[in-house]
């Protein structure tokens, strides 16, 4: 379900944070056509709505304050809500953005997993659009599809500036989690910045996502690729995943991430024109790596299987076949703790990589550059 990265280096999670866990519903057709729009649905969600704009206010707020507090959030989802859509394959399911009027919906890529063709159901819609993988950049998990027929029965989103996010801003989540299509929670944005790292399919790489926004609107499955909106109706994040809790197993409650706006539209953007992605706003030392274990068994160094010709590493000297143990002053005993390392770094920025060859130590001098895919 989920996309592997392969083994090039990558940005990974901040040391010591508790790994998120992202799961991916699987529902049949019978399923999907029962869980089709219809006015009644979308009542019942509003009323449930507006019941939570009155828990959100306070038992005893004033009804005035109340009554604004609701009207505001109803204008927010009669802005956004019509923008998100259901996305199907054969094994998942999840939910999308509309991007453009060109029929485009920016979503997860581990919604999508190994699907080169979903079905799209609109929000104000009840017939299914078929739509094509234009592309996918597992690096922030982001991919495009696009409709193949009737681009102009959607209504593209308008985004936010994700930098302008602020702690305590109220937002709403928009999607379908567990099959509930049309669904909508509250919350307020928790922290920004955040570094997560997400679990994908049994022995695939894990999934990095940088700058996220954390929120404490609900994020269940299905509300993958959706929409966290801020309270001017725009596109604030992608929602993506959530935290896990250690002692439970299970989801924790209230802790959602997302990524950022101008990730995604950044991202979306060139998939959209070129089908991939040619500069990302993460460092890379282009090469294919595995950890090297010592004699003891313990991770001892990462180990250069390639180094991409006229790529960071291979520029600044390091060969197929040496041994990297630190990174900008860090030890590097794993390739995941080197992922980590690179998580904090900026493409363009000069390091200095420790390295083992034939017993002996080197530095080197590398100016990491931009990860693509």
């Amino acid at each position: 379900m989920d996309s592997s990265w392969g083994a090039r280096s990558r940005a990974r999670t901040t040391a010591g944070r508790t790994a998120p866990q992202r799961t991916a519903t699987q529902r049949t057709a019978t399923q999907r056509t029962a869980t089709r729009r219809t006015a009644t649905r979308r009542a019942a969600a509003a009323a449930a709505l507006l019941a939570a704009g009155l828990a959100a206010c306070g038992g005893g707020a004033a009804p005035i304050a109340s009554s604004q507090l609701q009207a505001q959030y109803q204008r927010v989802v009669a802005i956004v809500l019509p923008s998100v859509v259901e996305i199907t394959g054969k094994d998942s399911a999840g939910s999308g953005v509309v991007y453009d009027k060109n029929g485009d919906i920016v979503t997860n890529a581990h919604v999508l997993g190994k699907a080169k063709t979903v079905d799209v159901l609109p929000s104000t819609g009840t017939s299914l659009l078929p739509a094509k993988v234009i592309g996918l950049f597992p690096p922030d998990d982001l991919a495009v599809i696009r409709v193949e027929r009737d681009a102009g029965s959607l209504k593209p989103a308008a985004f936010s500036n994700s930098a302008d996010a602020r702690i305590g801003e109220i937002v709403m989540a928009m999607g379908n989690p567990l099959g509930l299509t049309d669904s909508v929670t509250q919350g307020i944005v928790s922290a920004t910045g955040r570094t997560v790292t997400a679990a994908t399919s049994p022995g695939a790489a894990e999934a990095y996502i940088t700058s996220a926004i954390q929120t404490s609107a609900a994020i269940n499955p299905g509300n993958s690729g959706g929409a966290l909106a801020n309270m001017a109706g725009r596109v604030l994040g992608i929602p993506a995943l959530t935290a896990k809790d250690p002692e439970a197993g299970s989801a924790a409650q209230g802790i959602g991430f997302a990524i950022p706006s101008d990730t995604v539209m950044d991202i979306a953007g060139q998939l959209i024109a070129h089908g991939k992605v040619a500069h990302s706003d993460r460092a890379s030392l282009d090469i294919e790596a595995q950890t090297v274990a010592s004699a003891a068994g313990q991770a001892a160094g990462v180990l250069v299987l390639k180094a991409i010709p006229d790529g960071a590493a291979a520029a600044a000297g390091i060969r197929n076949g040496d041994v990297i143990v630190t990174l900008d002053g860090q030890s590097t005993p794993s390739l995941a703790v080197l992922e980590e390392d690179l998580a904090e770094l900026k493409p363009g920025r000069e390091v200095t990589a420790e390295v083992k060859r034939a017993g002996r130590s080197h530095d080197y001098q590398v100016k990491l550059s931009s990860l693509t895919g």
